[in-house]
């Protein structure tokens, strides 16, 4: 708990003690109300409280005032992009997805990409070494059946264990955090486990970041039906699904997944 606590209390404080901010030109409306008498500011400070997005219009709004202060303040929103990531990553905290997209928006598909991949797996290694020092058994009370599925698989295909982490992070039949808390349970490698999740989610993070690239750059829902939106989610789409459709086929001789594709969907749905 003193260790959650003073991660939220440091990113609150990140969060809260902006740098000055650039000044932004006044809009019309702003000038009409200062008055014909009074001389107008040269310029108008953006002010806003920063919050983890919970939907496209909060992660456009964010991605707007984060590209404001990225004009000027580069390291801090790098630092306060990362320092987010890592948060909710370390601590299982669902919603990576909104901050994938974030990526895409402030730094562009191939360093939001390298990004987002590089913050998964370090923020997923943290998680795997706090549930191994602190949640062990707190998560087997809790998930006493779905901990028990999963070690039992796991020691079914013990033999091909990367192939089935891999396996696991390109169809996620249980929630990556969920995976993530469990893995020391498993008595899953540590080092196995990084590289699974450096190279089980690049398929996801690059179908996020490159959305989040497109949704960066539309006004209006007619953009996002545009035919050129809709073939550039299709093509990333496509690209996303050549490494899934690989390790499938590897896993029809190979992995024991029979009990996984019967009660997968219930585990996800209860850990939802």
């Amino acid at each position: 708990m003193i260790l959650v606590a003073a991660a939220t209390f440091y990113l609150y404080l990140l969060s809260t003690n902006l740098p000055p901010g650039p000044k932004r030109k006044p809009s019309e409306d702003e000038l009409e109300k200062s008055g014909e008498d009074s001389d107008p500011d040269p310029g108008l400070e953006e002010v806003r409280t920063l919050t983890f997005p919970s939907d496209l219009e909060e992660l456009q709004e964010l991605a707007e005032l984060l590209k404001f202060y990225k004009t000027e303040h580069t390291a801090y929103v790098l630092l306060l992009f990362c320092s987010a990531y890592l948060y909710k990553q370390s601590f299982a905290i669902p919603g990576s997805s909104f901050l994938n997209m974030l990526a895409g928006a402030l730094f562009g598909p191939w360093q939001g990409l390298f990004l987002a991949c590089v913050l998964t797996t370090v923020g997923s290694t943290y998680c795997y070494l706090l549930s191994r020092t602190f949640g062990k058994q707190h998560i087997v009370r809790m998930f006493p059946d779905k901990v028990s599925l999963l070690q039992r698989k796991t020691e079914e295909n013990r033999s091909s264990l990367f192939f089935f982490l891999l396996f696991l992070r390109f169809f996620p039949m249980t929630p990556n955090w969920f995976l993530n808390v469990t893995a020391p349970i498993l008595n899953i490698p540590i080092s196995i486990f990084f590289f699974s999740v450096l190279i089980g989610l690049i398929p996801y993070n690059f179908i996020c970041v490159h959305t989040g690239v497109i949704l960066s750059e539309i006004s209006s829902l007619d953009d996002l039906f545009s035919w050129s939106t809709l073939m550039q989610l299709l093509a990333i789409a496509l690209v996303a699904l050549v490494p899934g459709a690989l390790i499938k086929h590897y896993s029809q001789g190979t992995l024991k997944l029979d009990e996984l594709d019967k009660n997968g969907h219930q585990l996800d749905k209860k850990l939802s």
